[in-house]
């Protein structure tokens, strides 16, 4: 395989393992764009992002700009002389100017079978939808949000109890090691582009605050996928009365249950334990956590918060 002349772009850490590979595999890795390093934590400093400090650790230059709008900003990627830019996770619109200056394009690897799931957030839709499964694909650029010929797809099973965190950790793994072969096959020459298809276009939009909170009217087995969907982040949640107060209670894992042996109850009713009637069966909670705390078993919740059987949900 010949070796590459690479821009790399990207910025959270499902970008990380792909820059990795690349490294690994013996591409010239010229230059990283990431997203500029924003404040967070209580002492609000700024912070870089995992790909920044990926690079910084492997001795590559890392440019952060807030646009690549600005005709200088294009103008130095242009006197990268790149073969080739990859972009995974980056965050930025990339303008016509960009998308032509390699010599062979940009290359984007996207976490969804496309063209299902394109934007923001493909690895929670997929699951929130129910999806059997997803996947990851390499896809040549173009001026439309994810709509490029895609050049390498693999299929991934979306498991019965994946999380979008799990999740997540796999198709970056997948995605990794897809867009090396895909790089091996583009300096062959042989890697062949296939048009999206027309039909079956869905987008990914990204995930809203106000999802969080759960719908108890809705069946068990959707809220199952909903919850997993939002495991780790941002976290599903309900709230509970307690001493004149709400408390808030993220679920990190459940369990739909068709006929609970608790018999029914108005959707948000507290069945038996944790097991919480929804709008079609129950769902049984297996760990929670309260704002503020660690995660715990269902058991060890009602040791200190025990739920009496037809209390209601919020």
């Amino acid at each position: 395989m010949s070796a590459l002349r690479i821009a790399f772009m990207g910025t959270p850490d499902f970008s990380v393992p792909v820059l990795g590979e690349l490294l690994a595999a013996g591409h010239e890795v010229v230059a990283v764009y990431s997203q500029p390093p924003r404040k967070a934590g209580r002492g609000m400093e700024e912070k870089k992002s995992p790909v920044h400090l990926f690079a910084e650790e492997n001795g590559i230059k890392v440019r952060t700009p807030r646009s690549l709008k600005d005709a200088a900003e294009q103008e130095a990627f242009a006197a990268l002389d790149l073969d080739v830019a990859v972009v995974v996770a980056y965050g930025l619109i990339l303008p016509q100017a960009v998308l032509d200056a390699p010599r062979l394009g940009c290359l984007n690897l996207h976490a969804s079978l496309l063209p299902r799931w394109r934007g923001a957030a493909p690895i929670q839709r997929a699951i929130m939808a129910g999806d059997a499964e997803t996947g990851v694909m390499v896809m040549q650029m173009e001026a439309g949000l994810d709509t490029g010929p895609v050049l390498l797809a693999e299929h991934v099973p979306i498991g019965p109890e994946e999380t979008a965190g799990s999740l997540h950790d796999a198709l970056s793994r997948r995605g990794a090691d897809l867009m090396v072969r895909a790089l091996a096959a583009l300096s062959r020459g042989t890697l062949e582009a296939t048009p999206q298809a027309d039909e079956g276009v869905t987008y990914a939009h990204k995930i809203e605050k106000t999802e969080a909170r759960i719908d108890w009217q809705r069946p068990a087995r959707e809220l199952d996928a909903h919850i997993r969907g939002l495991t780790p982040f941002p976290g599903a949640f309900f709230e509970m009365a307690r001493k004149g107060k709400s408390e808030r209670v993220k679920v990190l894992r459940a369990r739909p249950v068709e006929n609970p042996s608790s018999g029914k109850g108005e959707p948000g009713t507290v069945l038996e334990g944790l097991t919480i009637a929804c709008g079609a069966g129950a769902l049984q909670l297996l760990e929670v956590q309260r704002a503020g705390k660690g995660a715990v078993s269902a058991e060890e919740f009602l040791r200190g918060f025990p739920l009496q059987k037809g209390e209601r949900l919020a």
